[in-house]
């Protein structure tokens, strides 16, 4: 599953999210025991919007954080983008009206140089099959000075906790998936994709070299899940 490149890869993520978009929301909140949203929560306030401001949500799924966006700044002109329909239709009718929904891949974004004054992404990167396309593109479609916010899972640190996390990672979260959605196969690719993605450290050097200053990141819930920031030069 995590080991997937390419087309190959991005088939199996879009139909993977697709069969379980209609409780995907309900096993992130079961998942982070409800932590989720406010790290969503964090996300929307580094990227330094105001209400004039205009925010790509890039695999936006059900609109998380396009809605949070919305709620803290009514006027702001969103774009909630995703390759999955299913996960969009569900975000669609809870949206707000100023909220616009298009189908686009992160890897070819479907928009002008120096359109947006910030790109957000939840649960995005760890899925995609070229990392650094996706990354490129993104800086391509900010405005000089605007914001990059990503939200995603990381591989568990090596201290004492890693057992235990590796555990819950392995053996629970594929049981919930089983028991409340019928989909063990979907919390299987979620643990393995994880440890297979880019520690911390190692994505905020890809930002950096996508073209990205001032990039930074934290940690969170015992270092599982990692925010990260950065910025298009203003000289751009």
């Amino acid at each position: 599953m995590a080991y997937l490149n390419g087309e190959e890869r991005s088939s199996y993520v879009q139909n993977m999210f697709s069969n379980i978009s209609n409780n995907y929301d309900f096993m992130n909140r079961i998942m982070t025991v409800g932590q989720d949203m406010r790290w969503r929560r964090e996300v929307i306030r580094r990227a330094g919007l105001n209400s004039s401001s205009c925010l790509l949500d890039l695999g936006t799924g059900t609109g998380d954080l396009a809605r949070l966006a919305a709620q803290k700044y009514p006027w702001l002109q969103i774009s909630a983008a995703d390759f999955t329909l299913e996960m969009m239709k569900i975000g669609k009718s809870r949206a707000d009206s100023n909220t616009g929904w298009l189908a686009a891949d992160a890897l070819q974004l479907p928009f002008k140089d120096n359109t947006f004054d910030a790109i957000v992404s939840g649960f995005l990167l760890r899925n995609l099959a070229d990392i650094d396309q996706s990354l490129s593109d993104q800086y391509r479609v900010l405005i000089p000075g605007g914001r990059i916010v990503t939200l995603d899972t990381t591989p568990p640190p090596a201290n004492i906790l890693r057992p235990f996390i590796r555990f819950y990672f392995h053996k629970i979260i594929p049981i919930l998936g089983s028991l409340i959605i019928h989909q063990p196969e979907a919390y299987h690719y979620l643990p393995d994709s994880t440890e297979h993605f880019l520690q911390p450290e190692k994505l905020a050097d890809r930002f950096r070299s996508a073209g990205f200053a001032q990039v930074g990141f934290r940690r969170l819930m015992f270092g599982t899940v990692a925010i990260h920031w950065g910025e298009k030069p203003i000289n751009e």
